[in-house]
């Protein structure tokens, strides 16, 4: 079992998936931030000084011990009154549309970089011997084999 446990670990995409997650809970943060910070105070002061925050539903009933905002969102949850905080879901949701415009934006730019080492990769005889494409061994020997196979074919 541990044998298989080492193979699991070993294999490539196993580990770009680990880096992966990595990554993204690090972006994902880094966009709260930018949301939370930057982006939702220019909306709130664009609209009059917004707090989305603190927008919500009271369903229930205000403990009789509660002595804080009527109207902070955060204090009444702390406090167990149920809500229905759709000024948080309306964060969350910008919050989405960033990651989502700047995931949309990375992968455009590296398609673009791969298109262009492609290409690259497909005009050149030998990427190994080029530096500034990426090496294909299987790719170098596939065009070798077909230069031969040409070469073979041409002769009488």
């Amino acid at each position: 079992m541990l044998t298989e446990f080492k193979k699991f670990i070993a294999r490539g995409n196993v580990l770009d998936l680990a880096i992966g997650v990595i990554i993204g809970a690090a972006f994902g943060r880094i966009v709260t931030s930018l949301n939370e910070s930057m982006i939702m105070p220019v909306i709130g002061w664009i609209f009059g000084d917004i707090d989305f925050s603190n927008w919500f539903i009271r369903l229930g009933e205000i403990p009789a011990d509660y002595d804080g905002s009527l109207t902070n969102y955060a204090e009444l949850k702390e406090a167990g009154v149920a809500m229905i905080g759709y000024g948080d879901f309306i964060t969350q949701t910008v919050d989405f549309l960033i990651i989502a415009l700047a995931l949309f934006f990375i992968l455009r730019a590296v398609n673009r970089i791969l298109d262009e080492m492609q290409e690259k990769q497909k005009q050149a005889a030998d990427s190994s011997a080029e530096g500034d494409i990426p090496t294909d061994p299987q790719l170098d020997v596939l065009k070798q084999i077909l230069a031969e196979m040409r070469a073979e074919k041409a002769q009488p």
